[in-house]
């Protein structure tokens, strides 16, 4: 297949390419505007790779899209572009609104055009494969179950409704035009090459540079984790094996609560490099809650792992200690990262 990739220099998206590179045989075209959390360096050997081409382009412009699909003539789309940060949301709703919402439609649009064009073999196989978050769905208390495909929609923050709003446009499309849909919801992810705003990247350069570690309220809040490699091969199991119309919850079944994480990524640095001032963990500073922050997230994904027959082969802890040590292995890039794209922003715990 030729896959029409967006965001694909993003965190999540980055992966996605560079599993397809590897396992795979199908081509890419990388559509990504190149915001402050993008990162060609982050494609890896996907920079100058006969079977990538990146295209930097704003999926909210209608007329770029055309071009791209006309261009290009995928055989599918994976759509991750997306503002996601939940704090960057609530300073600045507008560009979630026209990213995940305007840029979605968009996006449909120009693929529903291109999808009519095409001969009856290719419309057969055609697939659009949204990307999303669990966040859609609420917050979770103690003593609920996890979420599951059927789990109804609840958004709390501005990132969270624009996501939502775009999961409906494309179910929309689906029942309504006949465009061959697939949604996937997802649990926070962590891995190389996130951008250090997020909960783990941040902890961890921050204890690493002997800075505060702040976080929200008392630590309690719960999230599920999933390795972003894991998930990268469980998209691209969606788009090969999904049914349109289908949902699919993607979830590691690895809950742990804030201060949890950031006791282990503080016990993993002090095995891995002691600091000679003591235990990080001396370095832990509990600040004022963000608006509106849900308590728990957590996904049960046993219908998805069932009908696609794939499962997170990494635990937490073994996924954290080849994030962190992939952090110490490439100072370089987010010592830059800090410099160049991100003096002088608010730090937030992002979770």
């Amino acid at each position: 297949m030729k896959v029409l990739l967006t965001g694909g220099c993003g965190f999540i998206g980055s992966a996605v390419v560079r599993h397809l590179l590897r396992a795979t045989d199908h081509g890419i075209v990388n559509v990504d505007k190149m915001t402050y959390a993008a990162s060609e360096d982050a494609l890896e050997e996907g920079r100058g790779h006969d079977r990538h081409t990146l295209i930097r382009a704003d999926i909210t412009d209608a007329a770029a899209m055309r071009e791209v699909f006309e261009t290009h003539d995928p055989d599918a789309v994976m759509h991750l572009a997306a503002e996601s940060h939940v704090d960057r949301s609530i300073d600045g709703p507008s560009d979630f609104v026209q990213t995940n919402v305007v840029g979605t439609f968009t996006l449909l649009e120009a693929a529903r055009r291109h999808y009519a064009g095409l001969t009856p073999a290719r419309r057969a196989a055609f697939r659009f494969h949204h990307v999303s978050t669990d966040e859609v769905f609420g917050a979770l208390e103690h003593a609920d179950p996890p979420f599951t495909e059927a789990t109804a929609y609840d958004p709390r923050s501005p990132y969270s409704a624009t996501k939502a709003a775009s999961d409906h446009l494309v179910r929309a499309w689906h029942h309504t035009y006949g465009l061959p849909t697939l949604v996937s919801n997802t649990c926070n992810n962590y891995g190389p090459w996130q951008f250090p705003e997020k909960l783990i990247p941040l902890v961890t350069l921050n204890a690493l540079q002997g800075k505060d570690l702040p976080v929200y309220g008392d630590g309690s809040n719960i999230r599920d984790w999933l390795f972003v490699d894991d998930h990268a091969a469980a998209l691209v199991r969606v788009l090969e094996r999904g049914a349109p119309g289908a949902t699919y919850a993607i979830g590691g079944c690895q809950p742990r609560t804030n201060l949890q994480v950031v006791h282990a990524i503080c016990a993993h640095l002090d095995r891995r490099v002691p600091d000679p001032a003591g235990p990080r963990a001396r370095l832990i500073r509990f600040v004022t809650d963000r608006p509106g922050h849900d308590f728990r997230y957590e996904i049960d994904p046993s219908q998805t792992e069932a009908a696609l027959d794939w499962r997170a082969p990494h635990d937490f802890e073994t996924g954290l200690g080849l994030t962190i040590d992939w952090y110490l292995a490439h100072e370089s890039w987010w010592r830059s990262v800090q410099a160049a794209r991100y003096a002088g922003q608010r730090l937030g715990t992002a979770a």
